[in-house]
């Protein structure tokens, strides 16, 4: 590659100093560049050389091995652009002796090495007898053994992930039948005889890896047939080879999913598998966990895997499934019930089907035991003493604590399964049952300091909680009995907050239920006194969904639930004022027009004088708090000006009462705005406030739109902040010339607003370095995506298409996901006017229209088309974070579409300017045949696949390069420059 600077030294010495830099207690400066350094080294030529001296070296084992894995990456992405074709041979022969000189150990790099011999089989194509050769240069000593299966092990693992590897699709598949499919039987064989060598070879872990390994290649039968399947189910009664075995058979399970393709071999698998249900007993008893998640894991693949079989034949398959109830049932830990979780899933999904109604019958009672066992399992752990501290019942152990929140809500997941094979019906009598039990058991024991065995009560309601989606409205057999006894729990915090939750989560149902609302809305509100954080924020949230969902109940009480709102208030934390207050804005939704407005003021002014306190508080300070407590203040008056909406809209010339408020409202907001430009959050806030009253209001919003374009406008005028550019976009939005009942002039004066913004925002960029605008960039390509949507025949016509387009382009050297993704979006979406059939949402434009913009459209991109297609290239090869190649590689495939051949040349010059010794002209050359092949099928599949040969050529590339010191080069990115005066 060429640079203006010598590249540093790469010798074992200046390696291995690197090394001891990033391990020892030296600056973080230091450790950067070593880093650096590491990285420039594995991809120089000299790494080659370097990194074999290393390996011969007595250097230290972490040192070798990081020689090791240089070696696997250059022979992965270099050996083509690095070594003559001549030399690749003695790479081989260098490998081989290594190999053997490793195959001791130390484990790590003798598995490296022999990813890096097989790569290098992959590429070299004119090696024929790779196997032969493998075995015959490594001997036939245990350590060789030990060699070769690790080689055999990897082999399949990197030929599948051969499209890093830059060999034709045709190449690697002639590369994969010669390795894999050509080479099975003996490899079968291999293993068998290495099997039958010795008593240790027929346990050995390796053994079954590699089978497993192969079992992708080798037809699952040919292994069952085969010596093998004994050897690895014998394996099974060996502690050292049990798990390695246990995956193994799981892997010849999984590949007997086709169930009408394997029935054979699923015959002979079955009987074996079922019986092994007595080492569940045994792993238990005998505490050895890992043998007891391999184990589980066997009995829930072949569980999954044969669901379908187990539908049609129940009797037949009864043990395996009773298998895997009782894995589940002795896990008292709740080490291993979580692989038996895909199953019931699995399972339920055929049984819920009407022809196999039959089967769901013969197992109901397994999914009965299998709610029983869960709603043990949902139980915390009991305290050991009275005196124990019940409020950490996992010693301090955060981590066990937040693993059991989240296995609790899987559990959830596979109760719900259990509602639809049982009925939710039934499974909500289990919960009843469980709570009927505890209140004979304990409920005269418990008082105000201590409730015995809360969690056997706990655990009952949480399974409630996670069956509310299952539960319908009409429901009136079991929650009429379960909904008085939830009110009447005993006073304890994780009871509260457990009953709490499940309040919350059956609204619906109370809904239908007007009866026991009283009750329930009741408890809620007396748990805003609780002492805990932790109920109050539940009561938040429930209290959001009481509003939402029985809002026309609760119409009656809006009065007080004002009172009790305005006080409440102030002592809730944000996340619990913002859930509150969506509820309430929810139920003065729903009142009626004439009562609206008096509502808003009822419920919004105590909101507005609280905000020009809290502001009046904090201008002129330097404290951020101050300011942050406004920001969140206005989130709040938001979510009123969000969910109060007059529906249906009023009639035109009508006066939306709604909008009345929030015009009288507008003067304060925009005060607050003008005080605090200089702070971020209070900008975005007001915006986002104004943003949702555009969306919201819509049409009804037009009293308000002169006043709010101006301060819109003079707002980025003065901060340059992207949050006024989003409300811009709303308007565009919701005043566009598609809409009906919007009069032209009013949309010709949003247009100039736009254009207005458009032309600001580029001298911003004119005047400031792209890479200083990210958000700006960001929020601008998402307004010209607007305007180039709603206003297509305005916008593409106009003197500033062509500058937009040109600053799309020129900010692709930016690095964030954000502004790129929206940037590609707006240059995809340009592009695509040029195509035969441009989108549907233009169908209010005439046909004539359409071609007039389709033809402005092609002409710019043949002016700029190379360009883009620079920017794209170097960005998807070298700048662009991984999640925005398949909106760059879009675009490409779209100009493909267009201009094949023009795209072609555009992409063949940009390839030739990348810095030299980066990319060979034989592998552009290649690439190119390639494309020109696809695209001359005139096939839309074969141009997609453009796609994948664009990835494949970029991944490799980016691995390679090492970015010159004095930038890009050819395709560094230019300085955007706009002289409109418009």
């Amino acid at each position: 590659m060429a640079t203006n600077e010598a590249q540093p030294a790469f010798g074992p010495d200046g390696v291995l100093q690197a090394m001891l830099t990033m391990r020892g207690g030296v600056t973080e400066k230091r450790k950067k560049e070593a880093h650096e350094y590491l990285e420039l080294f594995q991809k120089s030529p000299v790494a080659w050389a370097t990194s074999i001296t290393i390996l011969q070296s007595n250097a230290e084992a972490d040192v070798k091995l990081f020689a090791a894995t240089t070696l696997r990456g250059k022979i992965t992405y270099d050996l083509s652009t690095q070594v003559p074709a001549a030399e690749i041979p003695a790479v081989r022969t260098q490998l081989l002796a290594l190999l053997k000189q490793y195959a001791p150990g130390p484990k790590p790099i003798r598995v490296q090495l022999c990813v890096c011999l097989a790569i290098l089989a992959i590429q070299m194509q004119q090696w024929k007898d790779v196997l032969p050769v493998v075995v015959s240069s490594l001997g036939d000593d245990a350590e060789s053994h030990t060699c070769i299966l690790d080689f055999l092990r990897v082999l399949p693992e990197e030929v599948t992930e051969g499209r890093k590897i830059t060999l034709t699709d045709e190449e690697l598949t002639l590369r994969t039948s010669e390795l894999l499919e050509q080479n099975a039987p003996q490899v079968v064989q291999l293993l068998i005889n290495y099997a039958h060598s010795s008593p240790a070879a027929a346990t050995n872990p390796q053994l079954f890896d590699c089978i497993t390994s192969w079992l992708r290649e080798v037809p699952v039968n040919d292994i069952v047939k085969s010596p093998l399947l004994s050897i690895v189910f014998n394996a099974l009664e060996a502690d050292s080879s049990f798990q390695a075995a246990a995956d193994c058979i799981s892997t010849m399970v999984r590949e007997t999913r086709e169930i009408d393709d394997n029935i054979e071999t699923i015959q002979v698998l079955l009987p074996r598998i079922i019986a092994l249900q007595p080492k569940i007993l045994k792993v238990v008893e005998d505490e050895d966990v890992e043998s007891y998640k391999s184990l589980t894991r066997l009995l829930g693949e072949a569980g999954s895997s044969w669901a379908v079989a187990i539908a049609r034949e129940p009797s037949h398959f009864r043990p395996l499934v009773d298998a895997i109830l009782e894995c589940a049932a002795r896990d008292k830990d709740r080490d291993v019930i979580e692989y038996t979780f895909d199953f019931w899933y699995d399972l339920k999904q055929y049984l819920v089907l009407e022809k196999y109604i039959q089967a769901r019958m013969e197992l109901l009672d397994v999914y009965a035991k299998l709610v029983d066992i869960l709603l043990k399992h949902l139980e915390y752990p009991e305290s050991e003493s009275e005196s124990a501290n019940e409020k950490d019942l996992f010693d301090g152990d955060r981590e066990a604590e937040e693993k059991f929140r989240e296995f609790r809500h899987l559990m959830g997941d596979t109760l719900k399964d259990c509602c639809e094979i049982m009925g939710v019906s039934e499974c909500l009598a289990k919960v009843h049952n469980a709570i009927k039990i505890w209140m004979q058991k304990y409920a005269s024991m418990a008082n105000n300091t201590s409730v015995p065995h809360w969690q056997q009560l706990e655990a009952p309601l949480f399974s409630m909680r996670a069956m509310g989606r299952m539960v319908t409205k009409d429901e009136s057999t079991v929650l009429p009995q379960l909904m008085p006894l939830l009110v009447q729990m005993p006073p304890h915090e994780k009871l509260r907050f457990a009953t709490i939750m499940v309040l919350g989560r059956y609204t619906e149902w109370t809904a239908a239920h007007p009866d026991f609302l009283s009750p329930q809305f009741n408890y809620i509100i007396e748990s805003f006194h609780a002492n805990s954080k932790e109920i109050v924020r539940a009561a938040a949230m429930a209290i959001k969904y009481f509003c939402t969902d029985c809002k026309h109940l609760l119409s009656q009480q809006v009065i007080q639930l004002q009172e009790f709102y305005n006080a409440i208030l102030d002592k809730l934390p944000e996340l619990s004022q913002e859930e509150i207050t969506e509820g309430v804005a929810t139920v003065v939704s729903v009142q009626p027009k004439s009562e609206i407005y008096r509502l808003l003021k009822l419920f919004c002014d105590p909101l507005i004088e609280r905000l020009m306190t809290k502001a009046n508080d904090a201008a002129g300070k330097d404290d951020n708090n101050g300011k942050l407590a406004v920001a969140d203040h206005l989130q709040l008056i938001t979510l009123f000006a969000q969910h109060v909406v007059i529906l249906p809209p009023v009639e035109r010339g009508e006066e939306d009462p709604a909008v009345k408020y929030w015009q009288e409202v507008f003067p304060i907001l925009s005060k607050v705005l003008d005080s605090f430009l200089n702070f971020a959050p209070i900008c975005e806030r007001i915006c986002r406030c104004w943003r949702f009253m555009v969306i919201s209001h819509r049409g009804a919003m037009a009293p308000i739109l002169p006043a709010m374009a101006n301060q819109l406008a003079s707002g980025f005028a003065t901060s340059r902040q992207g949050c006024f550019l989003w409300v811009t976009g709303a308007i565009l939005r919701e005043f566009s010339d598609d809409r009906e009942h919007v009069d032209p002039a009013m949309t010709e004066d949003i247009y100039v607003f736009f254009n207005a913004q458009a032309t600001n925002v580029l001298r911003f960029i004119t005047e400031v370095p792209s890479l200083d605008l990210p958000d700006v960039i960001e929020d601008f390509f998402r307004l010209a995506v607007d305007g180039l949507l709603y206003y297509p025949q305005k916008f593409i016509p106009s003197p500033l298409f062509e500058p937009v387009f040109e600053a799309a382009y020129s900010v692709l050297i930016l690095q964030q996901r954000e502004p790129l993704s929206a940037t590609l979006h707006y240059i995809d979406d340009i592009i695509r006017w040029g195509i035969a059939y441009p989108p549907s949402t233009y169908e209010h434009l005439t046909a004539t229209e359409v071609e007039f913009l389709r033809d402005a459209v092609k002409k710019l991109l043949l002016k700029e088309g190379e360009m883009l297609v620079k920017r794209l290239l170097a960005g998807m090869m070298i700048t662009f974070p991984k999640d925005c190649f398949a909106d760059a590689s879009g675009a490409l495939l779209t100009l493909f579409e267009i201009f094949p051949t023009e795209t072609v040349t555009w992409v063949d010059r940009t390839l030739r300017l990348l810095p030299e010794g980066t990319v060979s002209s034989v592998e552009v050359d290649r690439f190119m045949v390639k494309i020109k092949e696809k695209l001359s099928t005139n096939d839309s599949g074969d141009v997609r696949q453009i796609r994948s040969i664009l990835q494949d050529f970029t991944n490799t590339y980016r691995r390679r390069y090492v970015a010159p010191r004095d930038g890009l080069g050819a395709l560094e990115g230019s300085r955007f420059r706009f002289s409109g005066d418009n």
